[in-house]
């Protein structure tokens, strides 16, 4: 039986600036059903307060605690370990953030900096971790569909970090199974009994199955024609979109 249903954003809910037909519907179908629904993301270009926004211009009735980022798990996390992170994320996150910030960094925090991912920017980071200090990430996509094509997320450059410092990636966000148990947590049902929604066979789906919970691999967003027969999609089930998704659910 499923209780509860962690949604992916961008690629399940929205492409863009465009709600995924029908996704509406399917939200309000799963809540009046008395289906527990909590929105989950890597994004980190955006603050949640304006996630929050972008939902409601969408036509999602939404707040902010229906709303759960890497964002509150990295600040909580990094405030938990008496770290000083330098921030090596997007301009518009700043607001979130910056207060965690200080002279003396013992810690990298990476998230989609988006064109702040620049020479320079990078091989701050790169000393900073050559000194010994984690590298902690709020997300390990590899891409993520816009209007006009794929485009690269937070994963590739956590990576060449790592490579070039020689410094473990400790994930914070999604494929962490402890990002999707954080979530599941917030619903009050035993993990079994939520199912995750994502376009992601990667970090949507075998990190929720990797966490205990069951998952649904849509064909929207960043989908690409094979990806439920890659290595990680495995005994997830697959469905065209939200809305066909959600009449399996209920």
């Amino acid at each position: 039986m499923i209780r509860a249903v962690l949604c992916d954003l961008c690629g399940v809910l929205y492409v863009g600036d465009r709600a995924v037909p029908g996704a509406q519907d399917a939200v309000i179908s799963l809540r009046a059903a008395g289906v527990a629904v909590k929105f989950i993301t890597n994004v980190t270009r955006l603050p949640r307060r304006r996630i929050v926004q972008q939902l409601l211009r969408l036509g999602f009735d939404v707040d902010a605690e229906d709303v759960f980022t890497p964002a509150m798990v990295a600040r909580s996390f990094v405030s938990r370990e008496g770290l000083i992170p330098h921030l090596l994320i997007h301009p518009n996150l700043q607001e979130e953030l910056a207060d965690l910030s200080g002279s003396s960094p013992n810690a990298v925090l990476l998230g989609d900096a988006g064109h702040a991912f620049t020479y320079e920017n990078l091989n701050t980071a790169f000393r900073i971790l050559t000194t010994g200090a984690p590298l902690l990430v709020m997300g390990m996509d590899r891409y993520y569909r816009e209007p006009d094509g794929l485009s690269l997320d937070a994963g590739p450059f956590a990576k060449a970090l790592s490579y070039a410092a020689g410094a473990p990636v400790q994930v914070l966000g999604k494929p962490s199974p402890a990002f999707f148990r954080l979530a599941a947590a917030t619903l009050g049902v035993d993990l079994d009994e939520v199912v995750m929604l994502g376009d992601d066979y990667e970090v949507d789906v075998r990190g929720a199955l990797d966490a205990g919970l069951q998952a649904i691999l849509v064909r929207t967003g960043k989908y690409r024609e094979g990806d439920e027969f890659k290595v990680g999609a495995k005994g997830a089930r697959v469905c065209a979109d939200i809305g066909a998704a959600t009449d399996l659910i209920l």
